[in-house]
């Protein structure tokens, strides 16, 4: 595909409540508890997994992982994006920054 060719490229946005909610829906399915999944991460108290799953802040990539892993899912299966349900917040590059992106090509 020619990147230059397109004036405007639609990204998907992660929806964060949406996949706090799958993010618990899945914890629970599998029989893991929150202080679990603390454990398992090495974290000293439970907040950080708490805000994930009441869609304030995602976890990083290298938890996303893991917490794939220890729930036997992969990432597609634990992250919602809006791609269902396109020009609703979605992101969008212009061509000005397309054209940053071929010149690193």
């Amino acid at each position: 595909m020619n990147i230059n060719a397109v004036d405007v490229v639609r990204v998907p946005v992660i929806d964060l409540v949406e996949t706090g909610k799958n993010i618990k829906r899945i914890r629970e399915a599998s029989g893991i508890s929150v202080r679990d999944v603390q454990k398992i991460l090495g974290f000293t108290n439970p907040q950080a997994i708490y805000k994930w799953q009441n869609g304030e802040c995602l976890p990083t990539i290298d938890n996303l992982v893991i917490l794939a892993a220890v729930l036997g899912v992969t990432l597609d299966e634990i992250i919602v994006t809006d791609e269902d349900d396109p020009g609703d917040g979605e992101a969008v590059l212009k061509s000005s920054i397309i054209s940053v992106i071929n010149a690193q090509w």
